[in-house]
């Protein structure tokens, strides 16, 4: 029997270990790399510089997303780039014992940076095309759960382990390899798994519905409205300057949870931390933003817009309160870390909704796609400097400075100028 006329497969059976497999490769990027290398011993300015170009990918992701759509299919991609970043994890696996660990392993995360930015891609794709208007809207819910949960899993869990493990191996560099050989294991299974159950769109063809000169023509039409739209300099300052603050915030903070008392930060152990950011940062994340998105539902987003810039902006006070009081306290850590990651989850909702907001109208999209580049942007910048200024000034001074730069999010919010009925429960 042809697969494409195969009885239809449970969104049940795939949609969650797909969502699953999204995140578990941007969390190693993004948030394991950093513990990683502060274990191996590099400085805070080479650990911020080198992982915040891994921001990269997700920046000019947009450019190569017409190649996904017209060679092969979105099916293809997905079990394709699973394998490929299951290479890539065993990698970094084996190149973290060797004396060129450092070359070797920053190979294996660019690697697998491209890989999960292309994986984003067809996944977001396939998810369209796989289930139907009812089903896309019943899924979404779940889709954001089990990638919150692979961060919590990647963050926490996996981080935890790599602590666990150093006690039996005591050797920091062979318990983070296997660690990360069991996350290539993971990606395996996961491409075995969706090779058989990933279903056959019929409209996920081969791709060759359009010529590469169609799809050109149609990214520069793209390009061209977007930066047409009304507002677009205050959006695109807003969309780059918005979460600044959180940009310098978000990689020294996890470094200065795991650096030693003598620098300065609080010295918690791998499994300390998976349980401090992974687990209990995570979840005030999560809770923060479904609240947030349930208050700008109900009122819509112009009535909710400043105390959300007040809540992405204010509880960035507690770096500083950790910074010069150095509690030993899991428990007050821990609360202070729900705090701040709780405003964020809070606040971020302004800024997702601004995105929706601002790709409005013809090619929504690619707009949106181009709205995401400048997301990552606005994390990759700021983070490229951030160690370097806080080696500088020290961590207390360093997060009275990500305070003072909300500022900045203030500024840009205030030259927006956004529908009071966009939002709004119709």
């Amino acid at each position: 029997m042809n697969s494409k006329t195969s009885p239809k497969k449970s969104p049940w059976a795939w949609v969650p270990t797909l969502y699953f497999a999204e995140g578990v490769p941007y969390v190693a990027v993004m948030t394991i790399s950093l513990i990683l290398y502060k274990r191996l011993g590099m400085s805070n300015t080479d650990i911020t510089l080198y992982t915040s170009w891994l921001y990269l990918p997700w920046v000019i992701k947009p450019l190569w997303s017409p190649f996904v759509d017209i060679v092969k299919t979105k099916r293809w991609w997905i079990v394709t780039m699973q394998i490929l970043i299951g290479a890539a994890l065993g990698g970094v696996a084996f190149t973290i014992p060797a004396s060129w660990w450092l070359q070797g392993t920053l190979c294996f995360f660019w690697l697998m940076a491209f890989a999960s930015a292309t994986h984003d891609i067809a996944a977001d794709g396939f998810y369209m095309m796989g289930l139907d208007q009812h089903e896309q809207a019943y899924f979404v819910g779940i889709r954001s759960t089990f990638y919150r949960i692979a961060t919590i899993f990647s963050s926490g869990l996996l981080v935890g382990a790599a602590g666990a493990l150093q006690v039996l191996t005591r050797s920091i560099r062979y318990s983070w390899s296997l660690v990360f050989y069991l996350m290539a294991g993971l990606f395996i299974a996961f491409w075995l798994y969706h090779n058989w159950i990933l279903p056959h769109p019929s409209e996920d063809g081969d791709g060759h519905a359009k010529t590469p000169a169609a799809i050109w023509s149609e990214f520069r039409q793209t390009v061209v409205t977007f930066f047409q739209k009304p507002q677009v300099c205050a959006g695109i300052c807003f969309m780059l300057f918005y979460r600044m603050p959180e940009g310098l915030l978000s990689k020294v903070s996890a470094l200065f949870l795991v650096d030693a008392a003598h620098n300065g930060g609080l010295g918690l152990s791998d499994g300390e931390y998976g349980l401090v950011q992974g687990t209990v940062g995570v979840i005030g994340l999560t809770v923060g933003g479904i609240l947030g998105g349930i208050c700008a539902s109900r009122d819509g987003l112009r009535r909710w817009l400043w105390p959300m810039v007040i809540a992405i902006t204010l509880p960035d006070v507690v770096y500083v309160l950790l910074a010069y009081a150095l509690p030993s306290s899991l428990f007050a850590i821990s609360a202070c870390v729900f705090v701040e990651q709780f405003g964020y989850g809070f606040g971020f909702s302004a800024y997702m909704l601004y995105l929706i907001y601002y790709s409005q109208g013809d090619h929504k999209t690619s707009h949106y796609a181009l709205c995401t580049a400048f997301m990552a942007l606005s994390m990759m910048i700021p983070g490229l400097f951030a160690g370097a200024l806080q080696e500088a000034v020290g961590y207390p001074l360093f997060f009275i400075i990500v305070v003072l730069a909300c500022t900045v999010t203030y500024v840009v919010t205030a030259t927006l100028d956004i529908d009071p009925e966009f939002g709004k429960k119709k």
